[in-house]
């Protein structure tokens, strides 16, 4: 489906470093691609909105993980049939064809689906663990009866509307599991051997820590699929984790799959502080063990993805008060919020 690269059309958002740029053109020689950085997007915004671009370009976050928002309003302005997000530090790895896998796992094909008693599928429990260690992916909550680890299973086959790949190497885990693994510099001691389930369909009202450094999805959701806007009064590394939450509660409303499973990438994370880390996601732990719940008990209204996010954007308000006591924590959630809204205007406008 996808042999000819002249079907592909890479987009590398950046920080704009022009060295940088010219080895990367150098390694792409064959593939069309375009750079955008901070000074691309500003006049991206510039052409949609005009005079008023700034309200609107200051829903991308700068410096951080969430930057990666900007490339999907590129790709919803082209409507490519699939978009496929890598992380820059992810590689293909022998026996999994990047493109194909991701197409076909969105695709009408057969599959496993997953259902939850405690409303969470554990995504680790899908790979070939380093001496069959259970552990949790960033994001995953800390309540007891989320960790059950109680699951029912299906065969099925069906298309889904997003994909999440998974990792050989290093997995996505969080700041406090890696530290418990002795992982000082970052990366943890326990790794992934492989995958052990190529297609997995989480089932309505279960939820997974959805990680956007290998994922594909039909452009159609990018309207409900804005990355948080992080490194913002203390908290960063949420962005992917509560916007596909989001996301798994309008597609369960709406009546779409989301999946996970193939293509498996090696995930060859770079040395940094698990410290530092930690320290950025201290202030998100508190919500993210509550927001999925309020996400859950919310009550959804429209036929499409931008009026049903704007739906779960004012329920979520309404039981903001009830829901949270930390005044941080109502201040940069509602920030979300009303950025939220700002990402359907942008989509709308494109």
């Amino acid at each position: 489906m996808f042999s000819d690269l002249n079907e592909i059309n890479l987009n590398i958002i950046d920080e704009g470093d022009e060295a940088v740029r010219k080895i990367n053109s150098k390694l792409l020689t064959n593939i069309e691609h375009t750079f955008y950085g901070p000074k691309e997007s500003v006049e991206w915004f510039k052409k949609l909105f005009g005079e008023s671009y700034e309200q609107y370009a200051d829903v991308i976050p700068r410096r951080c993980h969430a930057e990666t928002s900007f490339g999907f309003l590129i790709a919803y302005d082209s409507m490519p049939d699939i978009v496929i997000e890598i992380d820059d530090d992810t590689y293909p790895i022998p026996n999994y064809d990047l493109i194909e896998e991701h197409a076909t796992n969105i695709s009408d094909s057969p599959g496993l689906e997953v259902s939850s008693e405690g409303r969470w599928y554990n995504t680790i429990d899908a790979l070939q663990v380093k001496n069959n260690v259970i552990l949790y992916p960033r994001g995953y909550p800390y309540n007891r009866n989320c960790r059950s680890m109680t699951y029912d299973w299906e065969e099925a086959r069906d298309d889904c509307i997003l994909n999440m790949g998974l990792w050989t190497g290093q997995m996505d885990l969080d700041a406090l599991t890696i530290l418990y693994h002795n992982g000082l510099d970052g990366r943890c001691d326990v790794t992934s051997e492989g995958i052990l389930k190529h297609k997995i369909i989480v089932g309505k009202g279960t939820y997974f820590a959805v990680c956007s450094m290998n994922a594909s999805f039909r452009p159609a959701i990018i309207p409900s699929f804005y990355q948080l806007y992080m490194n913002h009064l203390g908290i960063d590394r949420f962005d992917d984790i509560w916007s596909g939450i989001f996301l798994k509660k309008i597609c369960d409303y709406l009546g779409h799959n989301v999946s996970l499973g193939r293509p498996a990438v090696y995930h060859d994370k770079r040395p940094r502080s698990v410290f530092k880390d930690l320290q950025k996601e201290l202030g998100g732990l508190d919500i993210n063990e509550k927001l999925w719940h309020v996400t859950h008990e919310s009550e959804l209204s429209g036929s499409s993805f931008p009026d049903t996010y704007l739906s779960l954007v004012e329920s979520i308000k309404k039981n903001l008060s009830d829901s949270f006591s930390d005044e941080i924590q109502k201040k940069f959630l509602f920030i979300q919020l009303e950025n939220m809204k700002k990402w359907v205007e942008i989509t709308d406008k494109i």
